[in-house]
């Protein structure tokens, strides 16, 4: 068993967790750069290698286990931790680390956009620009997140897209297009909330609108997972997903964002890795 530890993620303060799995008799090893943790994951002998970190560092670790059959471990302490969350994993260290020895394995899919693999989840629009800001900020931590998120919230404006999902088209003017492989972005928003990550089939919103007086109420169904019920919200399922805009702009996956172009091509790689959940 190996422990890669992104020292930066979240709130950045990992030197107690790594004083205490070193004591414990792991192997522990620090990421220094970017795609460090998917080199590390890919060359080690473990059969199990644990991801210290928030999405961005969990989503390094298993791109490096793809088409292995060493088994992944999270233990989440990031500014979001969404596929943490959903798969029911604690980000109280010592649960986390009672699932990663003690868990049971079960398949997790995968899923690619643009030939970026992603884990969690993906999209265009608001909540892409969010990522982009958030990254170019400077600063981690959710306050940021949400700070960003009410920034762009004030100024944002809907894009047209033409949506195929499994040959199915239509056109449509949209806030955001998030695609899931599991429930949430992070922190309990659930924005795919009926998103089932070992089932082989992406789940996707499409918000219409953000809008000022129902956005209070929007937050209530995006944390209780009823995000589904607003008028605003249309929700789909399928397995390839090709979404195209008039302009070439921000995507993200599993919470980092890239500059995309026109078009954006998803599709699901059933049962990707092994995973261990409670």
């Amino acid at each position: 068993m190996v422990f890669i530890v992104n020292p930066i993620s979240g709130n950045g303060r990992k030197s107690s967790m790594i004083t205490r799995l070193e004591k414990m008799g792991y192997d522990v090893v620090c990421t220094g750069y970017p795609g460090h943790a998917e080199q590390i994951a890919r060359e080690t002998t473990a059969k199990v290698v644990v991801a210290v970190g928030g999405d961005g560092t969990v989503n390094e670790v298993a791109r490096g286990l793809v088409g292995t059959d060493k088994i992944l471990g999270i233990i989440p302490c990031g500014s979001g931790d969404g596929l943490a969350l959903h798969l029911g994993i604690s980000r109280v260290f010592t649960k986390a680390l009672d699932t990663v020895i003690s868990g049971k394995i079960q398949s997790l899919d995968a899923g690619t956009i643009n030939g970026r693999t992603f884990f969690s989840v993906c999209g265009v629009g608001f909540d892409a620009v969010v990522s982009e800001r958030f990254a170019k900020s400077g600063k981690r931590g959710l306050l940021n997140y949400i700070d960003q998120g009410i920034l762009t919230w004030m100024e944002y404006k809907p894009d047209k897209y033409t949506i195929n999902i499994d040959g199915k088209e239509w056109e449509s003017e949209a806030a955001l297009i998030t695609v899931g492989n599991s429930s949430q972005w992070g922190n309990g928003a659930k924005i795919t909330p009926l998103a089932d990550s070992s089932d082989g089939i992406l789940d996707i919103t499409v918000a219409d609108r953000l809008n000022a007086i129902e956005m209070p109420a929007l937050g209530i169904l995006l944390l209780t997972g009823h995000i589904d019920m607003s008028h605003d919200v249309h929700c789909y399922r399928g397995r390839h997903i090709r979404i195209t805009r008039n302009t070439i702009g921000p995507a993200h996956a599993d919470g980092d964002w890239f500059e995309a172009g026109k078009t954006i091509d998803i599709e699901v790689i059933p049962h990707a890795i092994n995973v261990l959940v409670p």
